[in-house]
């Protein structure tokens, strides 16, 4: 799960086997990339399903594995 300051993203970001979730954030560039991305604003309203989602890694305030 991806939190900006607006907006709830759930789905899957592809790791290598063996990697953390703060090895790919360090080796991200300008983008997130998302698949099967369900997006919801902070009050949990629904916005949108997306088989694929950039986020801008300027935007993350926290990555939480679920």
């Amino acid at each position: 799960m991806v939190l900006t300051g607006t907006y709830r993203v759930k789905g899957f970001i592809s790791l290598v086997p063996g990697a953390r979730v703060t090895d790919y954030m360090v080796e991200a560039k300008d983008f997130i990339a998302v698949t099967d991305a369900e997006v919801r604003d902070l009050n949990d309203r629904h916005l949108l399903n997306a088989p694929f989602l950039n986020i801008s890694r300027e935007s993350v305030h926290i990555v939480v594995p679920l």
